[in-house]
């Protein structure tokens, strides 16, 4: 393997809801999307960061002390009362706030790890990918892994040659050429579909569709299975049409020949994932608003009825 390094912001073993059987997902951190509702903020910019939880804080006042930007600042009142206040455009999140905190009330997102690093994490867990009747494996996942190609590929060629699983969770918004050099070392595509509409994806995500969408069909044709998810989220995709259409997508990949003319509609489902609030204090620890404040998670029974109406396009779907 080469010295090739990347950055990752998690590494969550014993996984079951990124793929078949038990998983190590790997999280990369940047992502060429900025979805309102991403569930996961910490993995939107490649850069490390940190995250202040203010309600942490004690007031001891020793990451002022140490941070040599003067980004962390502490004003103590006569009562005893105190404010915090972390200046992030000063912050180059050399981490020594981090390490003098009592209270954990900072932590540091993301860290620079080697191919050689990940793919033996990865391997700690070989016992498990194989029990309970399906086969784990790797996930990468993010943000997206697309955007350190070159770290992603060593790591795939890696966990291959150690007879692991492989499955890859991107957006695919990027050249064809990228996600045709994965194939030759990924098992399972996994693939956000969040709209057909191209405006109405750049609304929610701020990018266009077209391209994501041409590489599936592309990759449609190399006979690899793939699992479609679809955060249902209000107001942007969570009515009865725009999942049918989504799902009718699906149904036409699944009746398109590969390369060698053989049909294998088996090789496609679809998930639909519920909106969930779970992320909101992420994104106030990474000092980010969070646009999704004021949406509901969808109902249980309305999630059902979007999930009849793709399986009325004849595919197989799962609802988590």
């Amino acid at each position: 393997m080469t010295d090739i390094n990347g950055t990752i912001f998690s590494i969550q073993r014993f996984s079951i809801h990124d793929g078949p059987g038990i998983r190590t997902t790997v999280f990369f951190k940047g992502c060429p999307l900025r979805c309102f509702w991403c569930h996961n903020p910490e993995g939107l910019r490649k850069a490390l960061e940190i995250q202040f939880y203010r309600s942490r804080c004690i007031g001891c006042g020793e990451c002022v002390r140490v941070c040599p930007e003067g980004a962390q600042e502490l004003i103590v009142h006569e009562d005893g009362t105190f404010e915090r206040a972390f200046n992030r455009e000063r912050c180059t999140a050399c981490g020594k706030c981090v390490e003098t905190c009592y209270a954990d009330g900072l932590e540091i997102v993301g860290q620079e790890m080697s191919v050689q690093q990940v793919v033996d994490e990865v391997l700690q867990d070989r016992a498990f990918y194989t029990g309970g009747g399906a086969v784990g494996g790797v996930t990468l996942s993010g943000g997206e892994p697309m955007l350190q190609l070159a770290f992603t590929l060593e790591i795939l060629a890696g966990c291959k040659a150690s007879g692991i699983h492989t499955a890859l969770e991107t957006t695919t918004h990027y050249r064809w050429e990228s996600l045709a050099s994965t194939l030759p070392f990924i098992d399972l595509f996994m693939i956000d579909i969040k709209h057909m509409d191209p405006e109405k994806h750049r609304a929610a995500t701020g990018v266009s569709n077209e391209q994501i969408l041409a590489n599936i069909r592309r990759l449609a044709h190399t006979g690899k299975p793939i699992i479609f998810r679809t955060p249902i989220i209000p107001g942007v995709n969570d009515t009865v049409e725009e999942i049918s259409a989504i799902a009718a997508f699906i149904r036409e990949l699944a009746d398109t020949p590969v390369e060698d003319g053989s049909l294998h509609p088996g090789r496609f489902s679809l998930e639909l994932l519920a909106f969930h609030k779970l992320a909101a204090d992420k994104y106030k620890s990474l000092g980010l608003d969070y646009p999704a404040a004021g949406l509901e998670p969808p109902a249980k029974e309305h999630m059902a009825v979007l999930a009849q109406a793709a399986e009325a396009q004849g595919i197989s779907v799962k609802v988590r």
